[in-house]
């Protein structure tokens, strides 16, 4: 009775094996792009089709500009279309390399990115195994994450020191163990210098020695006025400053960072382990943070973070997306050795719960863990996306997105 039961499992693992060799052999049928929006915040999908039924998500949100995206990632389907999908490293490589010299920026890069992220969806539900176990894993293990946006609700009239000290201890108690906000503009420098490092002393008074501090600069400051700005809270053990000043500027950066006594992350802007490379080289940065949606995909975050370690530095995926962005950072980092935390945007989690069936990854006190579900591991309702977040056109607003 052993032996037949055996018999029988191996011949079940062999049927399921020659089944998922056999789709692999499938090809690319078509590209699908879906536009939503919520609130502000203009959503771009991907779903690559196959012939055997298969389709893998990718995302290509980018603030103010999906519709220009749009018409890159439409731009790939003749070069998709009628191909085996599996063999994503192929796949990115001619992409990138073989289709054009004039190959990268954030349009470019961002339309192949949803294509990896689609490919490698593609592949584990081929295969039947998470994205992270493809990527070398052992397990699903808890990724740390940080509140993103916090305290974005506030309004200038509300957001006082008092009232963020409140908030930081309400948010520790809720569990989180790290938070980020973006540091308002307005005033003159000295009186913004002054209101700022109020909000920071607040937060650390509220949420007590043990909530870690991200303060999001968001290129405002020159680097003259960014390290008098890290001078001021530094008695307040910010964990980071994020991208004080402009990305375009590593050495300046460079230099900002051997005088600053609070560490730089930066990166969400750049595209390559090419733009990297520069930044790292100038020392730049101690925290990376690339986003995977902008930066050429999974297959490419891959490569950054092991540049990264390669200099000590430690890696914190930037993240302001939808839920596929979400879950493909999750997956990216399965197994670097040099993460740090991801950004999680934890103000959209009822929005996400709502269009993704009850699969989107949950924080549970200041973590995430993945599911161990084939792919990326979400489900889309898109006609509940459909109805309850259409698409309202919103690319020509002002500037000032991440």
């Amino acid at each position: 009775m052993e032996g037949q039961r055996a018999v029988k499992s191996r011949r079940a693992f062999l049927a399921t094996a020659l089944g998922a060799l056999a789709a692999t052999r499938t090809k690319i049928r078509k590209l699908v792009t879906r536009k939503h929006s919520i609130g502000n915040r203009d959503y771009l999908f991907v779903e690559i089709e196959t012939g055997a039924g298969v389709t893998g998500l990718g995302e290509a949100s980018i603030s103010g500009r999906v519709e220009i995206v749009e018409q890159a990632v439409q731009w790939f389907t003749p070069f998709l279309v009628g191909k085996d999908p599996g063999g994503v490293e192929e796949h990115w490589n001619r992409n990138y390399y073989e289709l054009s010299r004039y190959r990268n920026g954030p349009v470019l890069m961002t339309a192949l990115a949803s294509v990896d992220i689609a490919l490698w969806d593609i592949a584990g539900k081929v295969l039947g195994e998470p994205i992270w176990r493809l990527l070398g894993a052992a397990e699903a293990r808890p990724q740390r994450a940080y509140y993103s946006h916090w305290s974005h609700e506030l309004t200038p009239s509300s957001r006082t020191p008092e009232k963020l000290k409140e908030l930081a201890a309400i948010t520790k108690d809720e569990g989180w163990t790290c938070v980020k906000w973006v540091l308002p503009k307005g005033g003159s420098e000295a009186e913004r210098l002054q209101r700022l490092t109020a909000e920071v002393a607040a937060v650390r008074e509220g949420g007590g020695p043990t909530l870690d501090i991200g303060l999001e600069m968001w290129e405002t400051f020159s680097t003259r006025s960014a390290l008098e700005f890290a001078r001021a809270v530094a008695p307040y053990r910010p964990l980071f400053i994020e991208e004080p000043a402009w990305r375009e500027t590593p050495q300046a950066l460079g230099e900002l960072a051997a005088k600053s006594p609070v560490a730089l992350a930066g990166g969400e802007g750049l595209i390559s382990r090419y733009e990297f490379k520069q930044l790292l080289d100038a020392r730049g940065a101690q925290i990376v943070q690339p986003d995977v949606i902008h930066c050429g995909g999974i297959s490419e975050i891959r490569k950054i973070a092991a540049l990264s370690d390669v200099f000590g530095a430690e890696i914190s995926p930037h993240m302001y997306y939808g839920p596929v962005a979400h879950a493909a950072s999750l997956h990216s980092m399965a197994g670097v050795r040099n993460f740090l935390m991801q950004e999680w945007d934890a103000g959209m989690t009822p929005q996400f719960d709502a269009v993704t069936k009850g699969t989107f990854p949950q924080a549970v006190k200041g973590s995430v863990t993945l599911r161990n579900a084939p792919g990326l591991g979400l489900e889309m309702d898109w006609a509940e996306f459909d109805r309850r977040y259409p698409y309202r056109s919103q690319s020509l607003r002002p500037p000032g997105g991440h």
